[in-house]
């Protein structure tokens, strides 16, 4: 079970009183892990200004994008693809977290205090990677922040063809495992894009994300992010 940190001393305010034009709701605060996990909770994600030394900025879109756990669009081909790849959880958390934020990457965001802070999380078991392996190798992968029902997916790569694909599939079979006792689960992408769209992700206004969010959080964490019915340690 993930440990519970101190609570954050930051407070983001009243999310009904946010900015309606604008998906950037507020700047400053920490990346501690209180602060990350009632952040999450409240709608909230951080991203960098892309400025050295300027404060953290806090974003709760406007449009928000989440892929509904039944609709998932998997096309024959990528579902033939899964046979190609092993899917796993939390055994690379780091690796994955550092090919997301490989520099090279255009438009890259995660810079070393995001780094350093996603570990912190991941350590406490709020943070956690879906791993596709491929004759041994870590090929892609994705990773995001687990709450209650929520999965709030950060990032995710590739280093052969429908790699990260293949973890995305794998982290909706996860989060849908018992979806019919618990079908408020929520897979969060922050923002949707064309690629997402056709996959299956859908937008919400900030309105309606909140209403799920709070149903979301309500749900047990799935078992694979440690759960009722996760393993105990061996």
């Amino acid at each position: 079970m993930p440990v519970e940190p101190p609570p954050s001393p930051w407070s983001f305010g009243d999310p009904s009183r946010f900015p309606d034009d604008d998906d950037l709701v507020g700047i400053g605060a920490d990346l501690e892990p209180g602060t990350l996990l009632e952040a999450y909770r409240q709608g909230l994600f951080p991203m960098p200004s892309g400025h050295r030394g300027d404060p953290m900025y806090w974003f709760c879109p406007l449009e928000r994008g989440v892929l509904p756990l039944d609709g998932l669009r998997v096309s024959r081909s990528l579902r033939r693809a899964t046979r190609d790849f092993g899917i796993r959880v939390d055994t690379a958390f780091a690796e994955v977290l550092d090919a997301c934020a490989d520099p090279r990457r255009p438009a890259g965001w995660i810079d070393g205090d995001i780094r350093a802070a996603y570990l912190r999380l991941h350590d406490l078991g709020w943070a956690h990677s879906v791993e596709a392996w491929q004759d041994g190798r870590l090929v892609g992968g994705l990773y995001g922040v687990a709450s209650g029902g929520l999965f709030a997916g950060e990032s995710m790569f590739h280093r052969v063809r429908d790699a990260s694909k293949v973890a995305l599939v794998g982290l909706v079979d996860l989060l849908a495992a018992d979806l019919d006792a618990h079908p408020d689960r929520l897979l969060d992408v922050q923002w949707s894009t064309e690629h997402l769209a056709s996959l299956g992700v859908v937008t919400l206004s900030r309105a309606d994300y909140l209403a799920r969010l709070a149903r979301a959080l309500e749900c047990p964490l799935p078992a694979a992010f440690g759960g009722p019915g996760a393993p105990g340690p061996s």
